[in-house]
């Protein structure tokens, strides 16, 4: 009988990390066995930039939470395969998700716009008259999202109205990740060449002069074709390989200097394409939106989650970040070996399992 009072709380979190990593065996079998039926609704939220586009996952008996699940830089959106999954098995578990539509993310831009947004989001949700008897919502964002949502947390409109925030492999300070991903603070560990290409797509549309005006839509358009190509590679690869030589063919096509930079992106060669933008970083990264570290802190606590070896965004982030909540805000971190960059990174070992399951049932009882 003790043993089952002591694991009962742990229950939800165990059920939820075997069905989103999809475990298979008995395991999966008992994990649905705590699961209820969703209902999934496109919905809209209104925000200061006008409305956009969302969608809405419901559980239909007893909800226990509501939150605000925001995907990272991705042309997807609110359809993107992992965030669609993510949403659906947090629904399963008991929990209202509404996913809100970022327009400058699906563009794979890093702006201040995104975070009022997702500020303007959350008070949304706060005010919503059918949450039942969940007092307040929560934020949950996933890669660049994570940090942006903190930054959105702390804001006056929302500071006194979440449950909590929780940043799944996201980012503390966006300049010190851009540092990162032009190689020059870790010449030992090599960023990854996903990171460097979006990097690059940023200082190219909102830095005038980085290459002639007429060659920023078209090199644009050529390194958002090696982005996309990046992502297949996790649904379809075959899918993913025409992809890439169509981002080489439209690198072949491009004048000097969108040529060279180009030919830098398709052949991953990070090291060399980094240093190129080391001179525009400043410019990208200053503005306190864009990182926690650079604004007011929440009240709510604050989860962090994040996977040991990232190379798009560096696990020392989350660690620089609950460091500055420290005495702040109350925090819990989880540095885990299961997790890439919010995706999961293999078999688990029982150790690192129970931790990932522990930090899960402790988000969910809040």
């Amino acid at each position: 009988m003790a043993t089952v009072l002591l694991a009962r709380p742990y229950v939800r979190g165990a059920s939820l990390v075997i069905r989103a990593a999809d475990v298979h065996g008995w395991g999966q079998s008992a994990a649905h066995l705590t699961v209820q039926p969703i209902e999934q609704h496109d919905i809209t939220i209104p925000t200061r930039y006008g409305s956009i586009p969302g969608r809405e996952y419901r559980p239909t008996r007893r909800a226990t939470q509501a939150v605000l699940l925001t995907t990272g830089v991705h042309a997807l959106g609110i359809v993107e395969p992992r965030l669609v999954r993510l949403a659906r098995e947090l629904s399963a578990s008991g929990v209202i998700v509404v996913t809100p539509e970022l327009p400058s993310l699906k563009r794979y831009q890093l702006t201040s716009e995104s975070t009022d947004m997702i500020e303007d989001a959350g008070v949304w949700l706060s005010r919503r008259p059918n949450l039942g008897s969940i007092a307040r919502p929560a934020l949950m964002g996933i890669s660049f999202s994570g940090g942006l949502s903190i930054v959105a947390a702390g804001r006056p409109a929302l500071r006194d109205r979440l449950a909590y925030v929780f940043s799944f492999g996201g980012h503390a300070d966006l300049p010190r990740v851009l540092q990162f991903l032009a190689n020059e603070e870790d010449r030992a560990r090599s960023p990854h060449d996903y990171g460097v290409a979006i990097l690059l797509l940023n200082v190219v549309t909102q830095i005038d002069g980085f290459v002639p005006a007429p060659q920023v839509a078209p090199l644009a358009r050529a390194i958002e074709t090696f982005l996309w190509a990046s992502r297949l590679t996790t649904i379809d690869q075959h899918a993913a390989d025409v992809e890439f030589e169509h981002a080489r063919q439209l690198g072949r096509a491009l004048p000097e200097p969108s040529a060279a930079l180009m030919k830098l992106v398709n052949d991953r060669d990070v090291k060399a394409l980094g240093p190129r933008l080391l001179p525009y970083l400043a410019a990208l990264g200053d503005d306190p939106a864009l990182s926690p570290e650079r604004s007011p802190p929440p009240a709510a606590p604050v989860y962090l989650l994040h996977g040991r070896d990232d190379t798009v965004i560096p696990a020392e982030e989350s660690r620089h970040l609950a460091q500055y909540l420290e005495g702040k805000a109350p925090v819990d971190l989880l540095v885990s070996g299961l997790l890439i960059h919010a995706d999961a990174a293999g078999h688990p070992s029982i150790i690192d399992g129970w931790k990932l399951v522990a930090f899960w049932s402790r988000l969910l009882q809040e």
